[in-house]
């Protein structure tokens, strides 16, 4: 591994690893847009395979290498192998993980960059780190770090993902809601996003409730409390990521809690209104101007 930083011109074969989840992945857009903008390189992003589809529609991106999240270790050598028979220039590690600093390392290149922001030891298998930790910004200028460390040209911040027209129900206008995250404190009550779903359909809005298939249920009580309006689609669980970003792309606003699909709108440049709970929107709000966040007042540990 050298030390001295690679110039733009000497790095022609760029490994992004970054294996999850959504949001994160929708932070590190910009980054790998700038590495590639200043480079020219081909870049290829390694990824667990259930975010395959998303990477895929980013026109920066030449490879789409598959990670498994949970696999035998016959399966994980058989990965590490296809790994390993890659050569790359430079690999930036923007999860900071061991999970991620571990094929950062496998991967044979000349250059090996990990985040500011490292955790479980990961550092041990970088070449370098890009810059000290600061965890008082947004995680996109976080991700941008790789790009100042190695001092190539910064470029205005983008979120280069294509997806594809798709049919949506309905007529505009279109407001996606999100009602549910992971975390159960990140929750806005369901019936309060029922009230605000009839509101808008009673006044000729087409709503779309997304979310992953386990939501579902909590999406179907919404619309139901919402007196199974027509207007309401319950789409949580029947669309893929691909879909989903151009179901998005046809909504003038989304009304979201703290998750994935918050950040998958506000990089596709749609209005966000979020409601945040415990989490910090500095670091994990929608990115961009266009965005409102509403808290409840309160400091961070009572909210």
């Amino acid at each position: 591994m050298r030390s001295v930083r690679p110039t733009p011109d000497q790095v022609r074969r760029i490994l992004i690893v970054r294996l999850s989840s959504l949001g994160d992945i929708v932070h590190a857009l910009p980054a790998v847009h700038n590495l590639r903008a200043a480079s020219g390189a081909e870049v290829d992003w390694l990824v667990h395979p259930e975010y395959a589809s998303l990477v895929r529609h980013c026109p920066d991106v030449t490879t789409v290498v598959e990670w498994p999240r949970h696999a035998t270790w016959i399966t994980y050598l058989r990965h590490a192998r296809a790994l390993r028979a890659r050569t790359y220039d430079l690999v930036v590690d923007l999860q900071g993980l061991l999970k991620s600093a571990l094929p950062a390392r496998l991967a044979r290149a000349r250059w090996r960059l990990g985040p500011s922001y490292h955790r479980e030891g990961a550092h041990w298998f970088y070449g370098s780190v890009a810059g000290p930790r600061n965890k008082a910004r947004h995680a996109v200028e976080e991700n941008l770090d790789a790009v100042r460390y190695l001092g190539w040209p910064e470029t205005p911040v983008e979120f280069p993902l294509k997806f594809s027209p798709s049919p949506a129900p309905g007529m505009p206008p279109r407001v996606a809601m999100v009602p549910a995250a992971r975390w159960p404190t990140k929750n806005w009550p369901a019936p309060f996003f029922a009230t605000l779903a009839w509101e808008l359909a009673r006044r000729g809005v087409t709503v779309y409730l997304f979310g992953s298939a386990s939501q579902e249920p909590l999406c179907a009580q919404i619309k139901e409390r919402a007196n199974g309006h027509p207007a309401i689609h319950v789409l949580a669980g029947r669309t893929s990521l691909p879909q989903l970003g151009a179901l998005l792309n046809r909504c003038e606003l989304a009304i979201t809690v703290d998750t994935g699909p918050m950040h998958l709108a506000a990089a596709l440049g749609v209005p966000v209104i979020a409601l945040f709970g415990p989490t910090d929107p500095v670091r994990t709000g929608p990115y961009g101007p266009r965005h409102r966040v509403l808290l409840a007042p309160g400091d961070l540990h009572c909210r």
